[in-house]
């Protein structure tokens, strides 16, 4: 594989979209226009499709718009710049939530961030993968320490889905809701997760790699296995993913500041106004159990008050997927 570095110079001088020789490519970079050629061709490897035409040269679609730590600082909101203690931009790692996770165990403090161009490795719940073209989406993970264990943190991606929701209503995103626990949907398809993985003391201090992926501009042919859509189809088309990043920074992490103090009651009746299930017939499965109920909102901690013939029980995350019942309007972003 091309080193990160040649591959970043590579893209900047495509960023613009437009037209560029492998002459003029060659010449930028110090290589061969051989050379261009061959790692031209590896980028489709990763996700970007180059277009070429004889006697114009190659160009990216669309443009590109690299990750740059200044200009996400320099969009960062005031409440939410001093809680943010370190900002990491990587180009293809294999989960921003692994190399999170390995500074938290040297010592690295509250409110770092880190952003990767690439996951290879990517994670959603219940083991799946999180696809993650080169370039094309926001995948980033936030580390935040809390300090009277795991029991504080019930609600939490509930929580850090309703700041993105929030976050994409306030650029002018239509149509999202919220799927318990950690779906963001866009008229009923996937749009962004969440995923959270602790480690330290699970009844004292502790910290919470909280991992999110937001699709801003998938190919067609992205093999992901339920329904998804991206800020692109839903007509958000500004490529700016610094803005995009610090706009949900400016959201997550006051938020998480706060839900340190008070919990997710106080996000309660937030959440439940993006509740995409809320009074719909749905499929609970844990394992090999498949239960059919209707779903009642979620409780003051965040639990899924999920009714069935017995009544109301309350479901607290686990190894547990919800869906619309099979038959009814199915939601295919589950």
């Amino acid at each position: 594989w091309w080193g990160s570095m040649e591959l970043s110079r590579l893209l900047a001088e495509l960023a613009d979209g437009d037209f560029h020789s492998g002459e003029e490519l060659g010449v930028a970079l110090g290589v061969s226009r051989t050379a261009i050629w061959k790692q031209l061709q590896k980028l489709d490897e990763v996700g970007l499709k180059i277009e070429s035409i004889k006697g114009r040269g190659y160009r990216l679609p669309g443009g590109y718009c690299p990750l740059d730590v200044e200009a996400i600082h320099g969009a960062l909101s005031p409440a939410a710049k001093p809680l943010l203690s370190a900002l990491y931009v990587e180009q293809q790692i294999t989960s921003t939530n692994t190399l999170l996770a390995d500074k938290a165990r040297r010592g690295e403090a509250s409110g770092a961030v880190c952003v990767a161009e690439q996951q290879t490795a990517g994670r959603g719940r219940l083991g799946r993968q999180w696809v993650s073209p080169y370039g094309r989406n926001l995948t980033f993970s936030v580390l935040w320490e809390f300090h009277n264990g795991a029991a504080a943190l019930e609600g939490l991606s509930l929580a850090v889905g309703l700041a993105v929701a929030e976050a994409l209503q306030g650029m002018g995103v239509a149509g999202l809701g919220l799927k318990w626990p950690n779906d963001v949907l866009c008229e009923g398809r996937k749009l962004a997760g969440v995923l959270l993985e602790m480690q330290g003391d699970a009844a004292g201090r502790c910290q919470v790699i909280i991992g999110v992926g937001l699709n801003v501009n998938l190919p067609d042919d992205s093999p992901i296995d339920q329904a998804w859509t991206d800020l692109q189809r839903q007509g958000y088309s500004d490529s700016n993913r610094n803005q995009l990043l610090a706009a949900l920074l400016n959201r997550l992490l006051p938020m998480l500041a706060e839900f340190e103090q008070d919990g997710f009651v106080e996000f309660k009746e937030r959440w439940l106004a993006f509740d995409a299930l809320g009074d719909e017939p749905a499929e609970l499965r844990r394992g090999d159990e498949i239960v059919a109920g209707t779903c009642r909102g979620v409780a003051p901690n965040g639990a899924l008050r999920f009714e069935t013939d017995r009544g109301i029980e309350l479901i607290s995350g686990g190894e547990v997927s919800l869906r619309r019942r099979q038959g009814e309007r199915e939601n295919r972003g589950s």
